[in-house]
């Protein structure tokens, strides 16, 4: 009897134990949701991310760190306002240029052959090649020069080569579907200079009001730096790059969009491309933004008001901001490279490439396209023989700074053109505020220009 009582008074309590067991497996799954729910966005944004990431990361190149280093070193934190001022100016035309490639199926060159005189797209090429190869010379002596940092027995030209041949060998032996993972994974390294800025213990409630708050003095000083750094962030080979990925995704897709109709380019590419877009513009400014800060709260208070590479602000910094601030700034130097280098020389492939009507694409093999990657080794090349000559590589990249300010109006306008034509673009044209915003820039970009020739003279 006494059994029967236990047996039934576990009967009883058994429906009790399985709810129990229940509500806490409901209540697990429920608190694993959100996890899951936010992991598997996290994942769809990555996916989403792909040219807008690596254009935008490729725009901090050495040259440009360098650039905003030295913003920060002569005016402290006054001009901090460009970085918000300059991000949507970016994120626009880089929008309008990835429609472009999404919409036509050809890159930003190609385009303008076809529906703009030919010696306007052969002038252009010409100066974005020199200015494009000036700057890989340059990227390439501050990588060196910032491994040699962290390691001064490493000889300086066998490290030129060394980087030359490793960039060359991924550009012209790497499947394309590969080497974009790559070019988007090492677009993470410049969290570096996020991390770095906020190691440094620096003044943020100063820092955002100058974010906000714009502050200028007509000087030459500030009149040359402000139009080095629309220069930096606003650089033709951004244009052209951005829209030939935007081709060489869709390939990669096993889509071949050469002459698509603009109907055909459905809602969710655009809105992918956007966010895309976007996320490459802001990450960009983002960091423009930690290296001005950076450099303005630490060697600016410091008296220390005169920089002239990207290496050497690594090297000021470590006194005043500590050895992790320092290799933080120098990994990043050699990250930005390995991220710039290859889509300096790529920009300059495409646009010479689209010009002539050869054979081009990252996604084709060296024997199928000679013309196309003997670009990128000619300029490669000459850019490395740039650290054997002994040429200025400051007076270099004023030179290039130059040449990119002759032709970043004429692209710009061709882009506002062309994005804004509704026979060329259907129903994915400019609206009436994206054309004012590009000619604004355009505009903005042609006054940079004159105004650094004349206070270069």
């Amino acid at each position: 009897m006494a059994k029967r009582t236990d047996y039934l008074k576990k009967s009883a309590e058994a429906p009790a134990v399985l709810l129990d067991r229940t509500v806490v497996t409901t209540e697990a799954l429920a608190s694993s949701l959100p996890k899951n729910k936010l992991a598997k966005k996290s994942k769809d944004y990555w996916h989403m991310l792909g040219p807008g990431l690596t254009t935008g990361a490729s725009d901090d190149d050495p040259s440009g760190i360098a650039t905003y280093s030295q913003t920060g070193a002569m005016s402290g934190y006054k001009l901090l306002w460009t970085s918000v001022f300059t991000f949507p100016l970016m994120g626009i035309v880089q929008e309008m240029c990835a429609r472009i490639g999404l919409v036509t199926g050809r890159g930003l060159a190609g385009n303008i052959r076809i529906h703009f005189p030919k010696r306007i797209l052969y002038f252009s090429a010409l100066l974005l090649f020199v200015a494009n190869t000036i700057n890989i010379g340059a990227d390439l002596g501050a990588m060196a020069e910032a491994t040699r940092l962290l390691n001064p027995n490493f000889n300086f030209y066998a490290l030129v080569i060394g980087f030359t041949v490793f960039s060359l060998g991924l550009q012209i032996f790497t499947p394309y579907v590969r080497y974009a993972k790559y070019l988007k994974w090492l677009a993470l390294v410049l969290f570096s200079y996020v991390a770095s800025a906020l190691m440094a213990g620096l003044d943020w409630h100063t820092i955002l009001h100058h974010a906000y708050v714009p502050t200028f003095h007509w000087t030459k000083e500030e009149i040359i730096i402000i139009c080095a750094i629309l220069g930096t962030t606003i650089s033709p080979y951004l244009f052209f790059w951005q829209t030939s990925q935007e081709v060489e995704e869709k390939i990669l897709q096993g889509k071949t969009t050469l002459r698509l109709r603009s109907t055909a380019v459905p809602r969710s590419d655009m809105r992918s491309m956007r966010v895309d877009v976007w996320t490459g513009m802001f990450l960009s400014n983002a960091v423009m933004f930690f290296i001005i800060a950076a450099c303005g709260g630490i060697l600016y208070t410091n008296g220390i008001t005169e920089i002239t590479s990207a290496a050497q602000a690594a090297e000021a910094l470590r006194p005043f901001a500590g050895n992790a601030t320092f290799f933080l700034f120098s990994i990043g130097i050699i990250g930005t490279g390995l991220l710039a280098i290859p889509v300096l020389a790529g920009s300059s492939s495409y646009v010479v490439a689209e010009s002539f009507r050869w054979r081009e694409g990252l996604y084709n093999k060296l024997g199928k396209a000679y013309a196309f990657y003997g670009v990128i080794i000619i300029s490669m090349l000459v850019g490395m023989a740039m650290n054997f000559l002994g040429i200025d590589p400051i007076k270099a990249l004023i030179y290039a700074a130059l040449a990119n300010a002759f032709v970043a109006p004429i692209i710009l306008f061709l882009i506002v053109k062309l994005a804004s034509d509704k026979k060329i673009m259907g129903r994915w044209k400019n609206s009436w505020f994206s054309s004012s915003i590009g000619y604004l820039t355009t505009a903005a970009m042609t006054v940079s220009g004159v105004a650094a020739v004349i206070a270069l003279l």
